[in-house]
């Protein structure tokens, strides 16, 4: 057997020597083959398991530490640019003494147009701002972001006129404020897991303060300082915006990209077409701008409905201020709620946010004491919270953290049409009726409709998931028998050498 081994190395073995060398050759065939898949799997596997190793390791959320800071950086980004929004109101009424008179009706119509015009491009930019947020992180995008939009305010404080405000202020600060936002919700997802439902609605509640706490604020401060002035100094949240963004650390690992070579990020990192593949996140990317239709008709009308049944001397800024505070309460309490509820699960609370808003706009016109308005603004303000608070967490079960960014971003710009279209439906219905009621009625609508076609999210996403585990349960059984056969025809191949040297 020992000169059989030798054989290959000399011709002057014997003719005894050589049946024997001849009847091992299968079962050195064998070995090698046996030893060749050994040896040769490790080299072929060296370089698919240097990109695999990453995805193997899974990430390990924080959940905590850096990531309160980064949180208190976002709630004041929430703040800061809702808050300057939604106090436009203020604003607007200086503008009119700026520029002309409060009668104007026209002038009244073309200043509302800059605050409508700011709110619109917040939501609008959006999908381009999900873009840079991808190619050049959440740090980057909302640091320049927040300057943008210090420029754009600043700008808008030296304007002596309202045409140059549609830009400084309804285009380049509003784009700013979007630029600096969104990142404020894609990097929480980089610091928390089990934890971000409690962290959005804390990071959320900051719109609520600020828009409970800035008009007061603003009130005082035009009337001694003055219109300039007191842009001037909401300047200075936009400063402290900029430095809050330098907090933005990444931390989710950084996938490798085979151009290697180009100066240019791939297509797929430009437009991410992953999240569309997706029937949840498409389910859900159109019940939500669907139910926004009518979703922020009462926040709109309110007040002149409340004037028109009630008078002009009723407080009515009591209905604004129960929704400020009961919202802010809801992102906080459904936030908590939220991290109980697992996976897509989360949509329900949604659905729930939906259709009590859309019961409440219809309950609006039934009140005829201001008491039921108060409890119906109430139950709006808690459920608006809801639906604001899980919004992110919605978008990180559907997608993944990888594709968040384009994912939240998309929906945005989405939601920017309703947003615009809605309000202007009902004032116009309200025009040609004589009263808000028919309005109201109708605003109540999508909301219900919205919320039924994102019933459809839980039950698609439980499907797939189903089929996965198929899928992956058939093909281990494939390696399975593939792995039998092989060993069946190892066994085979054994015998038949067995027989030979017998």
């Amino acid at each position: 057997m020992t000169e059989g081994n030798s054989m290959p190395d000399g011709d002057t073995a014997g003719k005894d020597a050589a049946v024997p060398a001849e009847e091992k050759r299968p079962e050195e065939e064998e070995e090698k083959k046996e030893n060749g898949d050994s040896k040769v799997s490790p080299l072929s596997e060296k370089p698919t398991a240097a990109p695999a190793a990453p995805e193997e390791v899974e990430f390990v959320h924080p959940e905590g530490g850096w990531g309160w800071v980064v949180m208190l950086a976002a709630m004041w980004c929430n703040g800061s640019v809702f808050g300057i929004q939604n106090a436009f109101g203020i604003l607007f009424l200086s503008l009119l003494r700026e520029f002309g008179s409060e009668n104007d009706e026209d002038l009244r119509f073309r200043t509302a147009w800059v605050g409508s015009l700011s709110m619109g491009m917040i939501f609008f930019c959006s999908p381009i701002v999900s873009v840079f947020t991808d190619v050049l992180g959440c740090r980057v995008t909302a640091v320049g972001g927040a300057a943008v939009g210090l420029v754009g305010l600043l700008a808008s404080s030296f304007v002596t006129s309202l045409g140059p405000m549609y830009f400084t202020y309804g285009i380049v600060f509003a784009c700013g404020c979007s630029f600096a936002y969104q990142p404020s919700l894609v990097i929480l997802g980089h610091y928390f897991k089990k934890r971000l439902g409690l962290v959005n609605g804390i990071v959320t509640a900051g719109s609520s303060i600020f828009t409970i706490t800035l008009p007061f604020i603003l009130s005082g401060l035009l009337e001694k300082a003055g219109l300039q002035n007191t842009m001037r100094v909401l300047c200075i949240l936009m400063f402290v915006l900029l430095l809050a963004g330098f907090t933005y650390k990444p931390l989710l690992p950084v996938k490798a990209s085979n151009t290697r070579t180009s100066r240019f990020p791939p297509m797929s990192q430009i437009f991410n077409i992953n999240i569309w593949k997706s029937l949840g996140y498409r389910i859900w990317a159109f019940g939500i701008p669907a139910a926004l239709y009518g979703y922020f008709v009462p926040y709109v009308h309110l007040m002149k409905h409340v004037e028109e049944r009630f008078g002009k001397d009723t407080s009515k800024e009591v209905l604004l201020m129960c929704i400020g505070i009961t919202s802010c309460v809801g992102r906080l309490i459904f936030g908590i709620v939220a991290d109980y509820v697992t996976g897509v699960n989360k949509v329900y609370l949604q659905v729930s946010s939906f259709f009590v808003i859309g019961l409440m706009s219809m309950m609006i016109p039934l009140c005829n004491i201001f008491g039921g308005l108060i409890a119906v603004c109430l139950l709006m303000g808690l459920f608006d919270g809801c639906f604001i608070c899980i919004m992110a967490p919605i978008a990180f079960e559907l997608v993944g953290a990888d594709n968040v960014s384009q994912a939240i971003g998309f929906l945005l710009g989405l939601m920017s049409v309703p947003m615009t279209v809605g309000p202007p439906i009902a004032g116009f219905l309200r025009d040609r009726l004589g009263s808000y009621d028919v309005a109201f009625y109708l605003a109540g609508i999508p909301p219900l409709i919205g919320g039924a076609v994102l019933c459809l999210i839980p039950w698609v996403e439980a499907r797939r998931k189903r089929r996965e585990m198929e899928a992956a349960l058939s093909k281990d059984q494939g390696v399975t028998e593939k792995m039998i056969e092989n060993e069946k025809a190892q066994g085979d191949a054994l015998c038949k050498t067995g027989e030979s040297v017998l």
